[in-house]
C-alpha cells in the first residue's frame, strides 16, 4: 500500500490529531471553547481552522499545486497574524503534521516519509511567505491609519490650509501657453 493510500485511510484520525495540535497552541481558556463550539458565527476561529484543515490536509497529500495549498494557509494564518503569535508558532503547525502522521502510520524512516518531509518543508516556506505578507499587510493598514489621523488633528489645529491650483491675482487667460 502506497504512503498516498496510508494517509487516506487515515484521514479523519490525523486530521482530528492535526485539528487538536493546533488548538493547544492558543490559551488553555480558549482551548474548550475552540473545541466545544461548532457554529460558524459563534466560533469563526474554530470553524476556519476545522474546515481548512481538512482541505489543506487534501491538498498536502495529493501533492504539487502551491497555488491551492497557500490560499488553504492564508486563511488559517491570517487569523493568526492578528493573534499573539511569533512567527514560528503562527506556522509552527504545518511541521506538527510531520510528527502525527509518523505517529499515525507507524512508519519508521524511509523514501516516502522523506519525500513527504521534503514536501511539508516546503508547505512551511509557503506558509511563512503568507504569514509575511500578512504582517505588511497590517502594518500597511496601521500606517495608513495613523497619517490618517494626524492629518485629521493638524485640519483641526488649523496647520493646514489647501493649497490653490493657481496663485492669487494670476487667472487662466492672463497665462501665456505659449513659448
Amino acid at each position: 500500500m502506497t504512503l498516498e493510500n496510508l494517509l487516506s485511510n487515515k484521514r479523519s484520525h490525523i486530521i482530528k490529531r492535526w485539528q487538536d495540535a493546533i488548538i493547544a497552541s492558543y490559551p488553555k481558556d480558549s482551548q474548550g471553547f475552540l473545541k466545544r463550539t461548532k457554529s460558524q458565527f459563534a466560533n469563526p476561529v474554530g470553524w476556519i481552522i476545522a474546515k481548512e484543515i481538512e482541505t489543506l490536509y487534501d491538498e498536502v497529500i495529493r501533492g504539487e499545486d502551491a497555488e491551492k495549498i497557500a490560499a488553504c494557509l492564508e486563511t488559517i494564518i491570517r487569523i493568526r497574524a492578528v493573534q499573539d503569535f511569533s512567527p514560528s508558532q503562527a506556522v509552527a503547525f504545518v511541521l506538527e503534521l510531520k510528527d502525527i502522521v509518523r505517529e499515525a502510520l507507524g512508519i519508521g524512516p524511509s523514501p516516502e516519509m522523506d519525500a513527504l518531509d521534503r514536501h511539508l518543508d516546503k508547505v512551511l516556506l509557503i506558509a511563512f511567505d503568507v504569514y509575511s505578507k500578512c504582517r505588511q499587510k497590517i502594518y500597511d493598514i496601521r500606517v495608513r491609519e495613523v497619517k490618517n489621523q494626524v492629518g485629521k488633528l493638524l485640519e483641526r489645529a488649523n496647520l493646514i490650509v489647501e493649497i490653490p491650483e493657481t496663485a492669487p491675482g494670476v487667472r487662466d487667460d492672463n497665462v501665456s501657453t505659449s513659448l
